[in-house]
């Protein structure tokens, strides 16, 4: 299980919407497209083109995790994922899962908040109880990495793919510190995706944005926007987490 990230995103995605919009799935190249290029709920955000969607699809397909079908009274492809084929998981090992391929290592706290709207987990020790089912499998699937600077929950990743380096993980806090004293300190603009091109294979990559591009400053605020968003959701997640933990003692 070595996932390029561009087939963990498509994959993830697959899987997001199989959940959250069944009535809208499987989907065609173009919605698996904007769902990739979702601005919100993703991290990193991409700028994938139709060909780059084609290409990972081609890959999953040929290795079992996705299908292409034609639907009845459709006049075009359609694409699922069959991830259930290819992993021993439940419905909730799958959503966690998921959420983990779309937006990194994650507390149990924010996977509880953000996997609601794919299934619905009784309580906090539910989740770590499916995570530690999951890392204990013969191939793990998940590993517990620990806490990040101002967090009291572990956090865990996902080990199907997208090229993860844990040395250099950091948390949704510490990017939006960084990226924000760059700025301003009159630093180098924050690294940014690349958009890839329409030939497949290619792994994710990043380069500095030049200084002189005017419409970087744009791009920089909507990502401090998202990364503050998600910020203010892990911190929700805590204190419901506290709640929970007063109200068990009372």
């Amino acid at each position: 299980m070595d996932l390029s990230a561009e087939e963990l995103r498509v994959l993830c995605v697959l899987v997001e919407k199989s959940f959250t919009t069944p009535e809208q799935y499987p989907l065609t190249t173009n919605a698996l497209m904007n769902g990739c290029n979702q601005r919100t709920s993703r991290d990193p955000v991409v700028a994938y083109s139709t060909g780059d969607v084609d290409n990972a699809m081609q890959s999953l397909r040929s290795s079992g995790w996705a299908r292409t079908v034609r639907m009845t009274g459709s006049r075009t492809n359609k694409h699922k994922h069959v991830v259930v084929e290819c992993l021993p998981i439940n419905d909730k090992q799958l959503a966690l899962l998921g959420v983990l391929g779309l937006r990194g290592p994650q507390s149990p706290g924010e996977l509880k908040t953000r996997t609601e709207r794919y299934v619905v987990f009784d309580s906090f020790d539910e989740v770590v109880e499916e995570l530690e089912v999951m890392a204990a499998m013969d191939s793990p699937l998940v590993r517990n990495v620990g806490t990040s600077p101002g967090q009291s929950q572990d956090r865990w990743l996902q080990l199907v793919g997208g090229h993860q380096d844990l040395p250099e993980q950091a948390s949704t806090v510490d990017r939006a510190s960084s990226t924000s004293a760059s700025t301003v300190d009159g630093g180098a603009d924050p690294v940014r995706p690349i958009r890839h091109g329409e030939a497949g294979g290619t792994v994710e990559q990043s380069e500095p944005a030049s200084p002189a591009r005017t419409d970087q400053p744009v791009q920089s605020t909507v990502e401090l926007l998202s990364k503050s968003v998600d910020r203010l959701e892990r911190r929700v997640s805590e204190l419901e987490e506290l709640v929970r933990t007063l109200s068990s003692r009372l």
